[in-house]
């Protein structure tokens, strides 16, 4: 519904008269944000969903159609911060231990940069055991044997291909198809293009778990140049998990409800003088923040979760984990949010102490082996694996070089990688892609970071070509100039 407006009126004015949103709509009609939040408990969101109408699909709280119909609803991203080691874990390679200590033939390594090796380093074979896992027979490594029961819902690529070596712009690469800041997230191009149906919470949601934040920072999560509504969230962990959302003390919900309204009408006011898209997104917040004191508790909220929950992801409902988040993005996806990504870090093994392939190794895996399988057996028991896709990896790889350092580690590797996927229009069981003898490059079925993104874009039901954004007079996309669907990993 476009709000009345003169004849006379110039196309620039109508144009920012085009931009209000529901919130200058109901503010004109005489119906404040208290009283939003109390129809929409008492309509179940149905006032809200009237008002929608007149928005474009891909808004958050409004669901869009995409561009086809789509296998995948959803997305849960494990992002394994620092580059977990494919050699460690999903690539066995028998003539890497049979050259180990050997220095690498000079052709492997002509005109390659690296962060740390020198081109003479020697060959580093596994220390760790391989089986087979479930009806499908794919081999993996002993360090993940609760994802060996799932086996038959994933299906790993261990030929994935990215094009940077540094830690912060490797992560930016893998998350906006782009080396440096200021391009969008995956996440945020997801819910640009299709909006998210939960009106309690952001469609958009960032976890974070292990020592510190991921290398890159807010960016990876970020809108670039899309309107900043569709940046990711970061969720703390504990009751209040979004900061200052709480109420502050002696302000009743009227009373804020009054501040709140008396808030948004100016920014109405100013949004209808300048048209800057950044207002209307602050109006949104305000309105989003005031539905979440209420929402983002209960979502943190986890006694309503049974023991047994509990035991099959590994959760301390008093602690901070890898695995609570898991359950968290489990409960954020039910509550409609379009795209949750956790973030665990310290997979950056080297050969320091501490950082390694020994006992580091070891506790990253146990930490993330029994949530991640539990999070896929959930999804499935729930009825939601089918339509909810379901991605592991980190920003690179490691070398089939070791580090000359105190204890076994690898330096970064771009030439090829391994992750995994499922649900959501993902024909699980199977491998995909094959590296040569070493491990060093990819041989068959290379998928480039572009082209899995592409996939995710695909399975969602967005062309990856068709969901651009026009900025400084160019239509960027998530894909940039590449990227191609990997058929083999399509259902």
């Amino acid at each position: 519904m476009d709000a009345p407006r003169s004849p006379s009126a110039s196309i620039d004015e109508q144009l920012l008269v085009r931009e209000l949103t529901r919130r200058h709509f109901f503010g004109g009609a005489g119906l404040g944000l208290g009283s939003l939040g109390l129809g929409q408990l008492l309509s179940d969101g149905q006032l809200l969903e009237a008002a929608d109408k007149t928005t474009r699909p891909g808004r958050p709280g409004v669901p869009g159609p995409g561009h086809f119909a789509a296998k995948a609803k959803r997305v849960i991203y494990l992002f394994m911060a620092g580059g977990p080691s494919q050699l460690e874990l999903f690539d066995y390679k028998p003539k890497l231990q049979e050259m180990d200590g050997k220095i690498i033939p000079p052709s492997y390594v002509e005109n390659k940069r690296f962060a740390f090796l020198k081109k003479d380093a020697k060959l580093l074979g596994t220390r760790r055991t391989f089986q087979r896992w479930g009806d499908s027979g794919l081999q993996f490594s002993t360090l993940l044997s609760h994802l060996g029961s799932v086996a038959d819902e994933i299906a790993v690529v261990r030929s994935v291909k990215t094009e940077v070596f540094n830690h912060g712009p490797a992560k930016l690469f893998m998350n906006t198809g782009f080396n440096r800041f200021g391009r969008p997230s995956m996440g945020a191009w997801v819910t640009y293009g299709l909006g998210s149906s939960s009106q309690n919470l952001p469609g958009f949601v960032v976890l974070h778990s292990g020592p510190r934040g991921p290398r890159g920072g807010t960016p990876l999560w970020g809108s670039g140049f899309l309107p900043s509504r569709y940046q990711g969230v970061p969720f703390l962990n504990g009751a209040d998990p979004i900061l200052n959302l709480s109420s502050p003390r002696g302000i009743d919900q009227t009373g804020q409800g009054q501040f709140i309204d008396t808030v948004n009408r100016l920014n109405a006011l100013r949004l209808k003088r300048v048209g800057d898209p950044e207002i209307s997104t602050r109006i949104g917040t305000y309105e989003m923040a005031y539905r979440m004191q209420s929402s983002a508790p209960a979502l943190m909220d986890l006694s309503g979760e049974s023991k047994h929950t509990l035991e099959q992801y590994g959760v301390d409902p008093a602690k901070s984990s890898f695995a609570r988040n898991c359950l968290l993005a489990r409960r954020l996806i039910e509550r409609g949010s379009r795209f949750v990504q956790l973030y665990h870090t310290d997979w950056d093994h080297h050969g320091n102490p501490g950082t390694n392939l020994g006992k580091p190794l070891d506790d990253r895996c146990r930490e993330i082996d029994r949530p991640s399988a539990a999070l896929v057996w959930d999804l499935k028991q729930r009825g939601l694996l089918d339509d909810t896709l379901v991605i592991w990896g980190g920003e690179f790889g490691r070398t089939p070089q070791g580090e000359p350092r105190d204890t076994l580690g690898r330096d970064h590797h771009i030439e090829t990688f391994a992750m995994w996927l499922a649900g959501g229009g993902i024909k699980g069981g199977q491998m995909i892609g094959e590296t040569d003898d070493l491990g060093y490059y990819a041989v068959h079925d290379k998928v480039h970071v572009h082209d899995l993104q592409a996939t995710v874009l695909h399975l969602l039901g967005l062309d990856h070509l068709q969901l651009t954004y026009r900025f400084l007079g160019r239509d960027f996309r998530l894909t940039d100039v590449g990227g191609e669907i990997v058929q083999k990993l399509l259902a």
